[in-house]
């Protein structure tokens, strides 16, 4: 009986180790793959040395009664030499090593993408709490969800809209800073069809946790399929509840391309039924909980800038029917 609490505070911490698609040590691109090689190596010399430590702190123990070694006996030399060894030279040579490879081997391989060596360009911008997703020579623009080709090597210059943010995606490559005034760049590749979870790596307010995205690396012909779609703008539905999200605050925040909402405040919402996600992967979107987020979005993620938009029940259905044909 007693075993139960630490079997289950076992299966707890294994079970939280890339359950949620989000491990580094899972790698699915060449970068990634540096990263995790590198990890493994630091973590098999580092239990080297504190099993080392371990053991020689068993083995004082267990002759502290005794002041001479056994084979060497009483030796300020060989006491010397074992200072040195274990204080100076095998720190020095780990740590200019891990300097060598991380410095020489694993940041070339995941720094900054040549100009001339990728394909397309995606610009991200991180704001409180979501990301925004624009294709340069495209009018698609989308939100916390990053659609590339496989295979195909993407330069993907990050901005941010407010705060500081850090983009990452473990299983593709590094995090990379968004640091107001700045654009910096990573490569982001996947190795085969997949979808990847990437998360904010930089506390950017209350809501950190829940400004996470996908990237979905597709087969270049569903790829080129996406983004023909997620170029062209809304479809005129005629519902309802088109001319209810018009004549109210939604238009001032959300863009709809093809209408006249041009709101720059949340998410552009031109094809928000496609994703399958709302609110930075907070929920998923599905019909009960688009309408939850529409009437109380402050319940499900406290401080972001959506506000109580005040209508009745009749117009809070006819928004979320809307907003289930924007496809």
């Amino acid at each position: 009986m007693r075993r139960r609490p630490s079997i289950l505070l076992l299966a707890l911490a294994l079970a939280g180790c890339g359950s949620n698609g989000q491990s580094a040590l899972n790698p699915h691109s060449e970068p990634a793959r540096h990263i995790t090689t590198l990890w493994w190596w630091m973590l098999v010399v580092a239990s080297i040395v504190f099993l080392g430590a371990v053991f020689l702190i068993g083995f004082a123990w267990l002759r502290r009664n005794r002041r001479d070694l056994p084979v060497v006996g009483e030796s300020d030399e060989f006491n010397l030499g074992m200072v040195t060894l274990f204080g100076i030279g095998i720190p020095f040579v780990v740590l200019i090593a891990l300097f060598v490879v991380a410095n020489f081997v694993v940041m070339p391989g995941t720094d900054a993408p040549a100009a001339a060596s990728t394909k397309m360009t995606i610009e991200v911008v991180g704001k409180q709490w979501f990301w925004e997703v624009r294709y340069p020579g495209r009018t698609a623009v989308t939100a916390n969800e990053i659609h590339i080709p496989v295979r195909t090597r993407v330069n993907l210059i990050a901005v941010t809209g407010d705060v500081i943010h850090s983009f990452w995606v473990p299983q593709l490559n590094r995090k990379i800073d968004m640091i107001p005034g700045r654009r910096n760049r990573v490569l982001l590749y996947a190795d085969r069809p997949g979808r990847y979870r990437g998360q904010c790596a930089e506390y950017c307010g209350p809501q950190h946790a829940h400004m996470s995205l996908y990237v979905y690396a597709d087969p270049p012909d569903r790829f080129r399929a996406w983004l023909d779609r997620e170029s062209a703008p809304a479809a005129r539905s005629g519902v309802p509840g088109e001319r209810v999200f018009m004549d109210n605050q939604c238009a001032s925040c959300h863009a709809i391309r093809g209408t006249q909402a041009r709101g720059t405040v949340g998410p552009d919402l031109t094809h928000v039924a496609s994703r399958s996600t709302l609110a930075a992967l907070t929920i998923p979107n599905h019909r009960a909980q688009l309408e939850a987020w529409i009437r109380d979005p402050q319940h499900i993620k406290p401080g972001n800038r959506m506000p109580d938009l005040g209508l009745g029940d009749a117009d809070f259905r006819a928004v979320a029917d809307y907003l289930e044909t924007l496809r």
